[in-house]
């Protein structure tokens, strides 16, 4: 609700400068979060094997173990829980203010957001910018899928050190015996947190500089408990620092396993399958008969209860040397996940990135910088990430609710894939479902039969989809004229920690099909953090919900609140805050009623807005120094608040729009009042009529995006049309009738001291006061002469004497 207020701010402001604003509202509602709330909401899990039942009735609220559907009644549920959120979601936005253009309604599950996803990976699939590999995959065990490099995050989690033995080999390859473990004759220890993944070791690697085992490296060691023999070998990722100094290569155990398994062409030893259970075999280089019956020990445990059967193992075989340590190290997470990521081999999609095109990344690096940051420092983020790109971009998911990858495969005789041969949907087909429709020039009866046909069982990342919401806002490919109009768009706003993935693979996408930027300007929110600073998340329980906020408080009070904070900035809830911003609102009410309270004249026929409120028809009506003064402070405000918003400073604007709306209910309307009445005759009325009417005016279209309820209720008082739709003030009209502002300072100054003493003895504002004496310099004497009259009558004084000085001093003699 923050941060797209922020946007609102900017459509809105943009809007009364004169532009067209195309501000289009979608929902990004597939992807695992909808699988899990599902899943959880109703009590169900999806099996595609499952036939589906047209008359299945899902259990609400559901407790208990999870049922098996099938994977139609699965998006079925999937479909219709998001309905169900997204008019909520409707509710808060609509409730809040946003300026959407609601006919511009998008679903990224929907046709045309499937079709144009489609539609766009083909076109990248035809340029080799998209393509189908084979090998070490990130995976999560809970929801069984493979996961991209953007959707990880480091958590430091307890684990323990476990040192082990292997034997060395002689050059006959026997075994050696001895105890130094660096030295010419003695085992080799190695540390590990991950002894579990013995089985699947497939070398050791050690610094090329470290001396210690210079003489290891191109011979062979065997592995404890299960005896494969594995060579020793040099690499620059190595950490002589880091345990003993030299490590167990598996198949794979993190992400630097990877890059050695790689770069040393070693062979793959899996042993962790797809439920994050050991497999049920050995890998075949386990051939002893003491091997196998440890490696059944292990078969079919969790990583983490195999870790403890390793361990015992370990002793069993004497390998292990003393028990083992603890420590805290941080362990790779799929980020909406709850257990360590394993590294599985899987066949899976690829978008190239730059990850291993270095022309490609140094293309990306230069969207990056022609991209208007707000704030510039988050150009830092984009960059690094741009640098520490280590593959391409896995965009296949091996989950239900999403866009399908729109591809089938041939079977050959045995009815095996050919991968090579993918079968492509016709562009006019899309979007298509290839799990229930057949491919051209095949019907169902071929599904899964040899010489038939196979569907790729996948959807798309959720973030394949999101990426193009440029051009599905647009509607690229489908309204041809609109997506002329819009685009390259102006804004991008999103919060920091997706810059990533939302901002990063929207730039790749448009590049690729286009080989331009997708937007001029990026505005990033910060988070939402609780009282202590922390991120406010539905997993950790902190969360405040929008609607009850804004049932107590107002949607005017919570946009200020948010419209208070700056871009990139971390943001605390604060109800004081969202209590302040109430108060504005209010004020804002009741000075709009004083001030269209006081008689004035009539607009002539055909009038827009009533004379005064237009400066040059206030022109031959303003002439109280005091009054001009007041539109001299509001001009350079108007100036403020217009380059702090064209610069996506909002909190700016606000700040020096409020802070001046202070000042004018405290200091002038209270100076101002008695004349406006027509105390000093209808000429100083006048004035200060059309001065005041003249300040409404451009003070409610300076707070018209921030609290835009009040002010088109104060503005539909008085004016035609909405404020929304109403020019932005310029400063320049104001300037032509404004004074010296140093008369509303001295003025204000004087009637602050009056109220302060009045205060102290605890009087009230209308008991009379005999005299104010104000010594200062001549200039600020002269200024307070020139609004003498009104500070009198204000502050109820018998007299005011002026009196020469270095200090300007106040003096209330009650």
């Amino acid at each position: 609700m923050c941060s797209y207020t922020h946007t609102d701010l900017v459509a809105r402001f943009q809007r009364m400068r004169g532009k067209a604003v195309f501000y289009p509202v979608g929902w990004d509602d597939n992807g695992l979060p909808t699988e899990r709330r599902v899943q959880n909401y109703f009590g169900v899990r999806c099996d595609p094997t499952l036939r589906y039942d047209p008359g299945f009735v899902p259990r609400e609220n559901a407790k208990g173990e999870q049922i098996p559907i099938s994977r139609r009644n699965f998006i079925e549920l999937c479909e219709r829980l998001t309905e169900i959120d997204e008019q909520a979601f409707e509710y808060v936005w609509r409730r809040i203010g946003l300026s959407v253009d609601w006919s511009t309604k998008y679903r990224t599950i929907g046709d045309d957001a499937r079709a144009i996803s489609q539609r766009a990976f083909l076109r990248n699939l035809a340029r080799d910018e998209a393509y189908l590999a084979e090998g070490p995959t990130l995976w999560d065990v809970t929801y069984r899928t493979a996961v991209a490099q953007a959707d990880l995050e480091d958590r430091e989690v307890s684990g323990t050190w476990h040192r082990i033995a292997f034997s060395r080999q002689d050059s006959a390859g026997q075994d050696s015996a001895g105890q130094d473990s660096a030295g010419q004759d003695g085992p080799v220890i190695v540390a590990t947190t991950r002894p579990e993944l013995l089985a699947a070791c497939v070398a050791l690697v050690v610094h090329p500089s470290d001396e210690r085992y210079a003489s290891l490296v191109g011979t062979a060691v065997r592995t404890p408990v299960f005896g494969a023999a594995v060579p020793v070998l040099a690499h620059r990722l190595a950490e002589p620092g880091k345990g003993t100094g030299i490590a167990m290569v598996c198949t794979f155990g993190d992400t630097t396993d990877i890059v050695w398994w790689r770069e040393l062409g070693l062979p793959t030893r899996p042993v962790i399958g797809p439920d994050g259970r050991l497999l049920p075999e050995p890998p075949p280089e386990i051939t002893s008969p003491a091997g196998v019956a440890a490696y059944q020990r292990l078969a079919g445990l969790t990583a983490v209860a195999a870790r403890r059967e390793a361990a015992q193992l370990l002793r069993e075989d004497g390998s292990l040397i003393g028990e083992p340590e603890p420590v805290i190290h941080p362990v790779k997470f799929y980020e909406r996940g709850d257990k360590p990521l394993e590294i599985i081999t899987t066949r899976q999609w690829f978008v190239r990135s730059g990850g291993r095109d270095p022309d490609l990344r140094q293309v990306m690096r230069e969207r990056g910088a022609e991209l208007t940051w707000h704030p510039p420092f988050m150009q830092t983020r984009y960059r690094h990430w741009v640098d520490g790109l280590a593959g391409d971009w896995l965009v296949s998911r091996q989950r239900f609710f999403g866009v399908p990858i729109p591809v089938w495969y041939r079977l050959d005789g045995e009815g095996n894939p050919r991968y090579d041969e993918p079968v492509l949907p016709a562009d006019d087909a899309l979007p298509v479902d290839p799990a229930a429709q057949p491919p051209p020039g095949y019907d169902e009866s071929h599904r899964g039969q040899p010489g038939g046909f196979a569907a790729d069982p996948d959807v798309m990342d959720t973030w394949a989809t999101s990426s193009l919401t440029p051009q599905i806002a647009g509607r690229w490919s489908i309204d041809d004229d609109l997506f002329g109009l819009v685009f390259p768009m102006d804004l991008r706003p999103q919060a920091h920690e997706i810059i990533r993935t939302w901002l990063f693979c929207t730039v790749l996408r448009a590049q690729a099909e286009f080989g331009v930027l997708p937007w001029r300007h990026a505005a990033i929110s910060g988070w939402i953090v609780d009282p202590d600073r922390k991120k406010m998340s539905k997993s950790k329980g902190n969360v405040v919900t929008p609607a009850a906020v804004l049932e107590e408080f107002g949607s005017d009070a919570v946009r200020y609140w948010a419209a208070s904070s700056r871009l990139g900035a971390d943001v605390t809830y604060d109800p004081g805050q969202i209590r302040i911003g109430r108060r504005l609102a209010i004020k804002i009410l009741n000075a709009s009623r004083f001030v269209l309270g006081i008689a004035w004249e009539v607009p002539p026929a055909g009038a827009t807005q009533p004379r005064a409120a237009q400066p040059g028809a206030a022109a031959g009506l303003i002439t109280e120094p005091l009054d001009r003064a007041m539109l001299r402070e509001l001009a350079e405000v108007v100036s403020d608040a217009t380059h702090a918003f064209s610069d996506y400073d909002h909190s700016r604007a606000l700040e020096r729009t409020e802070e001046f709306f202070w000042t004018f209910c405290d200091d002038y309307l209270e100076l101002v009042k008695a004349r406006a009445y027509g105390e000093h005759g209808n000429q100083p009325a006048a004035s200060a009529s059309a001065a005041l009417r003249l300040a409404l005016s451009v003070l409610l279209r300076l707070f018209a995006p921030f609290l835009p309820f009040v002010t088109e209720e104060a503005w539909s008082a008085w004016q035609p049309g909405s404020v929304h739709l109403a020019a932005w003030p310029e400063p320049e009209p104001l300037a032509e009738l404004a004074g010296d502002p140093g008369v509303l300072a001295a003025a204000s100054a004087a009637i602050a001291a009056v109220r302060k003493a009045k205060t102290g003895a605890k009087l009230s504002m209308r008991t009379p006061a005999r005299a104010l004496t104000v010594t200062a310099p001549g200039d600020h004497l002269a200024r307070l002469a020139a609004a003498a009259g009104d500070v009198r009558a204000a502050g109820h004084l018998d007299r005011i004497d002026l009196r020469t000085g270095q200090e300007t001093g106040h003096e209330v003699l009650l």
